[in-house]
């Protein structure tokens, strides 16, 4: 008896930096085309810090196909955070070298408090969703069955102030 190796799913990862971004978001590129392969990118964009104070962020949202596991995925986004020098401490509201979260794992719904896809910051905040909706205008959220486009038409965006920039990277 043979087993069949897992199908290739899209996965999505919300990329942002607000320390050294252009050469942290060029890092985690790097790395992930390294790791996953090809990659396709969200325009970047630029959005105040949310929840403190601190210089802005550089936010992008990408995809790539893998067959490998979520725990693989957010493995290696641990690995990209360390190779940058992210730090974690006490407030989860604070500059980072880079912030790299798995957003979707195909259409999987995992509420594991380790792995949770979809992400709820998907809904709740306009430098995640923007991108999304750009890259994947068509692709519905896996719980709610609306289309990225449909939930970023309906997103308050007061408040949130998200400015497209040119990518600091090639």
């Amino acid at each position: 008896m043979s087993v069949s190796a897992p199908s290739p799913v899209d996965v999505y990862v919300s990329v942002g930096s607000n320390v050294a971004p252009a050469e942290n978001l060029r890092l985690a590129l790097a790395g992930l085309r390294k790791r996953f392969g090809e990659l396709e990118v969200s325009s970047v964009y630029r959005n105040p810090a949310v929840g403190f104070e601190g210089d802005d962020f550089l936010n992008l949202v990408l995809r790539f196909r893998t067959a490998e596991s979520p725990a693989a995925i957010i493995a290696e986004l641990e690995r990209l955070h360390v190779l940058a020098g992210r730090v974690r401490g006490p407030d989860p509201f604070s500059s980072r070298t880079l912030d790299l979260d798995l957003l979707l794992y195909g259409d999987a719904v995992l509420p594991d408090p380790a792995i949770r896809v979809p992400r709820e910051d998907i809904r709740k905040y306009a430098f995640v969703l923007g991108p999304l909706a750009e890259l994947a205008p068509e692709l519905r959220h896996p719980v709610t069955g609306e289309t990225m486009a449909a939930l970023w038409a309906g997103f308050d965006q007061a408040g949130h102030q998200l400015q497209r920039v040119p990518a600091p990277f090639s």
